[in-house]
């Protein structure tokens, strides 16, 4: 099997499973005070730990859910019910994961004002861009730090370092999935007052996302019950989600650079190789994360690609896992539309991927050319 779909969940390392079967073992409720329970407390608190220092973040900064999607969700929503009772404007990008645009759209429903920032005629969304939406009627800016279809990074940084010179009454968030422990990514580097996480994008588990909240920042709980996660979600903790998270961050961390490198070459390996073929066209570009690139065989559509390669034991994606197969608008908005859109593949990269692999896929590509009907 040759995976390229990391960007829509990866595999779980045996670090992780360990730490995963570990914790369903050690199977008491961190809220009990009995012995096995005050273990499974303490386990907890462990991966909290791991996952805050790979951020850069305080551990009282962490907060555990089920996925990203709940974390974008709690942030928006939670903005949208302080902030957002005096400011109605929100800016984010026209290119955002489903999990924060659709928030957007649901806010705009009610009467809020949103500012989506369009990438330019190259595919960039700049810094000032960002920024000069903003003015004194904004409660919240929402970007992505790496976008999940064809890895474009957004100056996040720059543009919050911006607005908090600026507005600094402003409430920042960022989805940082597709960036965290692939880029050098830090809380206060970041600027982000929000962050939103997930653990299977990493090599972790499925089923276990954070939240993190700056310090001395109120978001009001999204779920209330039994005041678990220091009464901002309530709800038994799933302690084996949770060390399955912190073991990948341990075992990642220290690692970022190192990786980064392998990826970007493998990524080098496959731009190379697509210039040298006719009929793919790259909708990436090195400016991109190496994660994660874009490309199009003109003339094919996605699906049956997808079928093509899987049939010759080579996974790819046509998009955004979470479209299940329906036609991106993120890819329009960066300026790939008609008959090409219908023919994106989206190659996401681990650093367990090799370039025997890349040439592999190229190989089968041409196959496809040579042996598939074209669209008419």
């Amino acid at each position: 099997m040759i995976y390229f779909d990391n960007a829509a969940t990866t595999a779980p390392s045996e670090r992780v499973i360990e730490a995963v079967t570990e914790g369903l073992r050690n199977f008491g409720n961190p809220s009990s005070l009995h012995g096995l329970g005050l273990e499974a407390e303490k386990r907890r608190e462990a991966a909290r730990e791991s996952v805050a220092t790979a951020l850069g973040a305080l551990p009282e900064e962490i907060y555990f859910t089920s996925c990203a999607t709940e974390s974008s969700n709690t942030a928006i929503f939670g903005v949208s019910k302080t902030v957002g009772k005096r400011k109605k404007r929100i800016v984010t990008t026209s290119v955002e994961h489903p999990s924060v645009e659709r928030c957007c759209a649901a806010l705009e429903e009610q009467g809020f004002e949103i500012i989506r920032v369009r990438p330019d005629s190259s595919g960039s969304i700049s810094a000032e861009s960002i920024v000069s939406a903003v003015n004194d009627d904004t409660c919240l800016v929402t970007a992505m730090l790496v976008n999940n279809e064809n890895g474009r990074i957004v100056p996040v940084g720059e543009a919050f370092a911006g607005i908090r010179k600026k507005y600094p009454q402003t409430v920042l968030h960022c989805d940082c999935v597709q960036g965290f422990m692939k880029l050098p990514v830090k809380a206060k580097k970041l600027g982000a007052d929000l962050i939103s996480l997930s653990a299977h994008k990493i090599h972790g588990p499925k089923g276990i996302g954070a939240l993190y909240i700056r310090k001395g920042l109120h978001i009001p709980a999204f779920i209330v019950g039994g005041g678990q996660e220091r009464g901002f979600r309530s709800g038994t903790e799933s302690l084996p989600l949770i060390m399955g998270f912190g073991a990948a961050c341990d075992e990642l961390s220290g690692t970022i650079d190192q990786r980064f490198a392998r990826v970007s070459a493998l990524r080098d390996r496959l731009f190379a190789l697509c210039r040298e073929t006719d009929g793919i066209s790259l909708n990436s570009d090195s400016e991109c994360s190496p994660y994660i690139t874009s490309l199009a065989v003109s003339g094919l559509k996605s699906e049956v690609m997808l079928h093509f390669l899987e049939q010759r034991g080579i996974y790819v994606s046509s998009g955004s896992a979470c479209s299940k197969g329906k036609k991106s608008s993120v890819i329009a908005e960066f300026g790939i539309s008609g008959e090409l859109s219908d023919s994106v593949l989206r190659i996401s990269f681990s650093a367990e991927n090799t370039e025997e692999e890349v040439a592999a896929l190229i190989e089968a590509l041409k196959e496809a050319q040579r042996s598939l009907a074209h669209i008419r």
